[in-house]
């Protein structure tokens, strides 16, 4: 009797966790993000299933293993998934890994290159683009300031339990 619930559970998880849907939050924080965006009269960023579905992914790693602790950033994954772990340090040691992620967990056959935020047990969409606007590094990202100045052709959102993180790439969804 357990080994059909046992398989029902993995089934549900496996298609809530790889979901490409946004959530309603998710959805508020990618609007948010393209208004911000045309009020610099910089173009509109096609959402993309695949950094939809790292973004999600990441999101949740976040706030159920919790990687961003001591001397690791954000940034990091944890040793708890179908993923290569590892802790990002604020010199950028390992930036491969972040970057690499969309191809390691999808068809996205290119770098992505994420923004994250946490917030005190809960974070609105708001939020989250205000905290990344106030910091020069994050908002270039967002608007294709300093070395992000290449236009961007896909991005993902994710938001779980007081985390969001965006992924942006280079290249439309394949």
């Amino acid at each position: 009797m357990r080994k059909p619930l046992l398989l029902l559970a993995v089934i549900f998880f496996v298609f809530f966790a790889n979901s490409q849907e946004l959530t309603k939050n998710e959805k508020e924080l990618y609007n948010l993000l393209m208004e911000y965006r045309k009020s610099k009269n910089l173009s509109v960023i096609p959402l993309s299933k695949s950094l939809i579905t790292v973004a999600q992914i990441h999101s949740r790693d976040l706030a159920q293993n919790h990687p961003d602790k001591n001397k690791c950033n954000a940034h990091s994954w944890s040793k708890n998934g179908e993923w290569k772990s590892c802790c990002y340090t604020s010199d950028h040691a390992k930036a491969s890994c972040m970057w690499d992620k969309p191809k390691e967990l999808t068809n996205y056959n290119y770098p992505g290159y994420e923004i994250a935020c946490v917030g005190i047990e809960t974070l609105s969409p708001k939020e989250a683009l205000e905290n990344w606007k106030t910091s020069r590094a994050h908002n270039n990202v967002i608007i294709n300031g300093d070395i992000w100045d290449s236009k961007w052709e896909a991005i993902g959102i994710g938001m779980h339990k007081g985390y969001a993180t965006v992924w942006f790439g280079h290249y439309p969804e394949p």
